[in-house]
């Protein structure tokens, strides 16, 4: 086991979430002794003197941003302002107080919301300035990309280390299982699992189910994260996924079967669909800090759906 870890005082923000509370468990079993996970009511990211109070509060060797203020269609459609305030101000917040008090690394993961509507498949991580992100959560994914800009810019200056990481959609237990702010693989479990309880014949999804995307187990994200942090100095943005995609039409059918819904999937074409195509390269990172997902979604979506029904009683929903 590399001692890397053993010396740094690491805060994780965000580590009390979906993501982050993955990567402060893979963080303890390294042997790291020093984790600080501020938590909201505690440390309001969004103000500056909040910021600053972390920082005098951790004394962190190494930042690790995964605090987002971050939801599906629906959600970024009802608040692209707060999305895009919010995202913005915490990033660059971070950032520039860590440049500020010497900071030695801080690791930013953007989202692949920030890639062009259009972009050609699979996303390379060069063409992510080449147009405009889809609509429906363009602010999100212009404040997110932003880090990428302060990153690169704060290098070149202040010769300040940090990356960012582009993480594609993300899932897996302990995600948010809120209707009204989940992403599709949650949601889908949700709604599965409800008309099969309630005895449905039918159920109606958002779009026509064309779109395609790709999906990334928790516990691998956290580990590329991890394996960038350690390994990963340089200055240009890493895609983190499989390089796999499905339709979303075929992902509601391997949920549904999963579940045990026998029933029929309707598609409400008067909701939209989103970008029409997520899928990565992910080559970058394997080659510069040898990530490699290990989880198949058959795989995810299998230990995802027993998690969500023996915990469907104390499950996360994340309110705007």
């Amino acid at each position: 086991m590399s001692s890397f870890w053993k010396e740094q005082r690491v805060v994780v923000t965000g580590g009390a979430g979906f993501l982050g509370s993955f990567v402060v468990d893979q963080l303890r079993a390294k042997g790291c002794h020093q984790i600080v996970v501020p938590r909201s009511q505690d440390y309001d990211l969004v103000q500056m003197e909040a910021v600053q109070q972390l920082y005098r509060d951790a004394k962190p060797d190494l930042v690790i941003h995964l605090a987002a203020r971050v939801g599906g269609i629906g959600a970024n459609q009802a608040n692209p302002g707060r999305f895009f305030y919010d995202n913005l101000m915490m990033g660059t917040q971070l950032i520039e107080v860590g440049r500020q008090r010497g900071l030695k690394k801080f690791v930013a993961t953007g989202t692949i919301c920030a890639y062009p509507k259009f972009a050609p498949i699979p996303f390379k991580e060069d063409d992510i300035w080449n147009g405009y992100p889809e609509e429906t959560n363009a602010p999100y994914g212009l404040a997110k990309k932003m880090m990428l800009v302060q990153s690169q810019a704060y290098r070149a200056q202040y010769g300040l280390n940090s990356i960012v990481l582009f993480p594609v959609n993300l899932y897996g237990p302990r995600d948010n299982f809120d209707l009204e702010t989940s992403h599709v693989i949650p949601a889908l479990i949700r709604k599965c699992v409800a008309a099969k309880d309630a005895g449905q014949t039918s159920m109606t999804l958002w779009g026509d189910g064309s779109p395609s995307r790709e999906f990334l187990y928790v516990e691998d994200a956290a580990e590329g994260i991890l394996l960038a942090a350690e390994h990963y100095d340089g200055n240009l943005p890493v895609n983190l996924g499989t390089g796999e995609e499905i339709s979303i039409r075929d992902l509601a059918g391997l949920i549904a079967t999963d579940v045990g819904f026998t029933g029929t999937i309707q598609w409400d074409t008067s909701k939209p669909n989103g970008q029409p195509r997520r899928c990565l390269d992910v080559s970058r990172a394997k080659q510069l800090f040898g990530f490699q997902a290990h989880h198949s979604l058959r795989e995810g979506l299998n230990k995802t759906v027993r998690w969500f029904q023996g915990n469907c009683h104390a499950i996360r929903e994340v309110h705007f």
